[in-house]
């Protein structure tokens, strides 16, 4: 059985594969080629925290994923990281474990930063320059870094978060090259921006869809789990196109949920990021149309990100 911790994963991740993997993803999944059972959630109030067991297998893989991911928000506080995690690699013919990959969530962040650069640069006009990264963890910092690597026009980041400090400190560990500035003013940050990416663990909508002027795209990504919301459900109700990475995810437990609840949006009509990949004429049909992508995370990702570590680790060795 192969054993990997974090150091070692960093060192074979391809980032420029990971799109192209990840890209393969979604539309197998949209494809139905992916075996992806409903996610688990355990939560820990009383600590901020949660889980999220996540696992499939792909129509004809060698092998399939099982993760479990963690984030404690308030370990921030102690110099500790907020998020953990492990894959377990496991052949589709025999059950064996195959790899223990001890990523400590470094995996999912990567993967997570590349779905929600895919989803910008397939929903958001073609001329947009001016992005938005609401938060200032390592999801803010992976989507920096996804969406400059996805574009092929040099794009103007602006960081708002809650702590300006460390709005500041994101900033300054972020290349040179890349045009980043740190705002206090969240509501006019959003209404002068043609991307908003949020990012945040927050239970507590707080995106007003007055903020949203026409053409916006925003890629939400930091309600993956029951009870968090970064958007209010009027922006939701807003937006002319809406894509789920998975319909039944995020209907269930994404940034849209309560929206599907209260019936402000037309479930029949959230699209599949996926079918959007092989068809981008059912994405955005006009500069002044508002899209929402909504991102819960895959299982399919996973497996994506787990071959990438499996075969560079292999052409590494040689075999």
């Amino acid at each position: 059985m192969l054993l990997l911790n974090r150091s070692e994963i960093e060192q074979l991740v391809d980032f420029d594969l990971s799109f192209d993997e990840i890209t393969s993803a979604y539309i197998a999944t949209s494809k139905g080629e992916v075996n992806l059972p409903p996610v688990g959630h355990i939560t820990f109030p009383d600590h901020n925290g949660d889980c999220h067991i996540k696992y499939g297998h792909v129509k004809g893989d060698e092998f399939f994923v099982i993760k479990v991911a963690t984030g404690f928000s308030n370990l921030g506080k102690n110099d500790l990281p907020n998020g953990n995690g492990i894959l377990l690699v496991l052949s589709a013919q025999t059950g064996q474990v195959m790899a223990m990959m001890h990523d400590e969530m470094h995996l999912t962040d990567v993967r997570t930063g590349i779905g929600g650069a895919i989803g910008s640069h397939l929903l958001a006009k073609t001329t947009s320059e001016k992005v938005l990264i609401v938060g200032t963890g390592i999801q803010a910092e992976m989507q920096i870094r996804a969406h400059a690597a996805k574009f092929d026009q040099p794009l103007e980041f602006s960081i708002w978060g809650r702590d300006n400090l460390k709005a500041q400190s994101l900033k300054s560990r972020l290349d040179n090259s890349l045009k980043v500035s740190v705002v206090t003013d969240l509501e006019q940050a959003c209404k002068q921006s043609d991307i908003i990416v949020t990012t945040t663990t927050s239970s507590t909508p707080f995106i007003k869809a007055e903020w949203i002027t026409p053409g916006t795209h925003i890629s939400a990504i930091g309600a993956d789990a029951p009870g968090k919301q970064e958007l209010m459900s009027e922006v939701s109700e807003l937006a002319d196109v809406i894509v789920a990475d998975s319909i039944s995810q995020c209907i269930d437990h994404g940034e849209i949920e309560e929206a599907a609840t209260k019936g402000l949006i037309d479930q029949t009509a959230v699209q599949e990021l996926g079918d959007i990949l092989t068809n981008p004429k059912l994405g955005r049909k006009s500069d002044d149309q508002i899209t929402l992508a909504d991102f819960t995370g895959i299982a399919a990702l996973d497996i994506a990100m787990a071959k990438i570590i499996w075969r560079s680790y292999h052409q590494a060795k040689g075999g």
